[in-house]
């Protein structure tokens, strides 16, 4: 059994090599779009502006985006537990309560207080949202 362990991790080394070459390599049926240059690129420019034109043109349509358009935004990561509308799953029922609930739930997980026996599930999640983000859903959730 020993002998054979040598030659199958040579066998397996090799196929990652050559899925890896194969990955990377050029297909004729496929058409390149990592390489836009010149006129390609100018054409781009001029439908679609620079990166710069790109991300002020994002920021301005945040900025005029209400707050629960930008929380419909955020709560994409809570459907998993709490459904799409907010109707619970997982986790509790979002629907039908006021932002200031969701706003102090979502500090509070964020401070890692407890508020009931999952308390722990939504301290991950409430810490990588900002305060701006935490109103934004509240204002979201209360709109459902």
């Amino acid at each position: 059994m020993k002998d054979l362990l040598i030659p199958l991790f040579a066998l397996l080394f090799t196929g990652v090599i050559v899925t890896t070459a194969m990955a990377n390599r050029d297909v004729p049926e496929q058409a390149r779009v990592h390489t836009c240059v010149g006129e390609c690129y100018e054409a781009y420019v001029a439908a679609n502006g620079n990166i710069l034109d790109q991300q002020r043109a994002a920021a301005a349509a945040a900025a005029s985006a209400s707050p629960a358009e930008l929380g419909k935004t955020a709560f994409a990561g809570c459907t998993a537990c709490h459904g799409a509308g907010g109707e619970g799953g997982v986790g509790p029922q979002l629907s039908g309560r006021d932002a200031s609930f969701v706003n102090t739930a979502l500090t509070a997980y964020k401070n890692r207080e407890t508020r009931g026996p999952q308390s722990a599930l939504m301290y991950a999640s409430a810490a990588a949202l900002s305060d701006a983000d935490i109103a934004n859903i509240a204002a979201f959730v209360e709109s459902l």
